[in-house]
């Protein structure tokens, strides 16, 4: 991306954020830690012994870097739900930030496994006893599993705000202590949303997982298409028949990943049906301020991947490295549309990865391809974006084995 283009764009983000705060817009739209506390507690006064077995809250500066520790011993087998608030600021003057959701992770123990929830609010099992820990992780941050950072902990001083974190431990049913609470009233809405989270979750589509570094999500449902088309439409456009991951995402990012491993040749190529509705950015999102996109992804066995995806306003054929620090060295993304021409309809697309790679990456050529990535992204200016995916396959002829493709889709 160009300096002139960067700086231009930070400008439109800058007057837009000026914008909000001198028209209201940019108000305060979540509790303060003593409006966290008050709340809670006066809830949990009025419904008696019984429900919540102890309660713990938890303040944590944007400015430290993991752990935070919560005080709190857990028994295995002991159920948590955390309510949180907040705002991480990456930049006032741009108007970006991240919430609770994607920002604050937990583990139980000095050095158990890490795991975030989906959304502001969250629920889990405590499979081993130890001492419970939060802490708050930008994208792409974490160097393992149990939460060593891949980052220099002076990498939090650009950040400011804070996030409030109420940790209850229950001495009842979840969703049965969920439902005593909110008849005595609510927490900015947090205890209803648990207790919705609770009963709508969707499962991940059968055979992917989310991306363990990002945290899992509920961007993703998978459904059986048969039939989805009442009107006809040209066989290139046409709805398919078989199954169809949708996407949605709005303020949040993930990374689905399904396990592909074929020989990258000169024929291998990845073909995949997809409809977009609307993208999630308005910008071109070669920049970390406007890197909001929704795409697929293949990657291969050194670690590096490329992802194809929808432009709002780059030309196709643009690639580039990602724009995100911790991942420049690892992603490039590739534009394969572009503009509002063909949003809405199901469009068929396929690409030869060798030369993609070498055009877009270049050097020694990898051996294989690994896996098969959906990922939808709009966690910076927080918009709205909806497509669905078909007929993913990996093709590559006598190459795959001796099967001419690979269904990955």
């Amino acid at each position: 991306m160009s300096i002139a283009r960067q700086l231009g764009t930070a400008a439109v983000l800058a007057v837009r954020q000026l914008w909000r705060r001198m028209s209201g817009a940019g108000a305060r739209e979540w509790l303060s830690a003593a409006e966290l506390e008050t709340s809670l507690q006066m809830l949990i006064d009025r419904v008696g012994p019984g429900v919540v077995k102890r309660v713990t809250f938890v303040d944590l500066p944007a400015t430290e870097p993991p752990w935070f520790d919560t005080g709190l011993d857990l028994e295995a087998g002991a159920e948590v739900t955390t309510l949180a608030s907040g705002r991480v600021w990456l930049s006032r003057a741009l108007g970006l930030w991240v919430g609770p959701a994607f920002h604050l992770w937990r583990r139980v123990g000095a050095a158990g496994r890490i795991a975030r929830g989906k959304r502001d609010t969250c629920t889990f099992l405590s499979a081993e006893g130890g001492r419970l820990y939060l802490g708050g992780v930008g994208p792409g941050w974490w160097k393992d599993i149990n939460g060593g950072l891949g980052v220099e902990p002076r990498r939090y001083r650009t950040a400011s705000g804070s996030m409030s974190v109420a940790v209850i431990e229950w001495d009842c049913a979840v969703v049965e202590g969920l439902r005593r609470l909110t008849e005595q009233g609510d927490v900015g809405g947090l205890l209803a949303g648990e207790l919705d989270r609770q009963q709508t979750e969707q499962p991940v589509p059968e055979g992917w997982h989310y991306l363990w570094e990002l945290g899992p999500g509920e961007i993703y449902r998978q459904e059986d298409a048969s039939g989805l088309a009442e009107n006809p439409a040209p066989a290139d456009e046409s709805p398919p028949s078989g199954p169809v991951i949708h996407c949605h995402t709005q303020g949040d990012v993930g990374i689905l990943q399904k396990a592909a491993a074929v020989p990258l040749t000169d024929s291998t190529r990845l073909a995949w049906r997809w409809k977009v509705d609307s993208l999630p950015c308005r910008y071109a999102e070669d920049s970390v301020p406007t890197h909001d996109y929704m795409s697929i992804a293949v990657e291969f066995d050194n670690g590096r991947d490329i992802t194809f995806y929808w432009s709002a306003s780059l030309p196709v054929g643009t690639h580039y490295h990602c724009p995100l620090p911790a991942w420049k060295d690892r992603e490039t993304h590739v534009v394969v549309r572009s503009g509002g021409e063909g949003l809405g309809r199901w469009l068929s697309e396929e690409c030869v990865l060798a030369e993609e790679y070498g055009r877009a990456i270049g050097g020694e050529l990898p051996e294989r391809v690994t896996r098969v990535w959906l990922i939808a992204n709009s966690m910076f200016q927080k918009g709205e974006g909806r497509c669905s995916y078909a007929g993913i396959r990996l093709l590559g002829g006598d190459e795959l084995d001796g099967d001419s493709e690979l269904v990955i889709l």
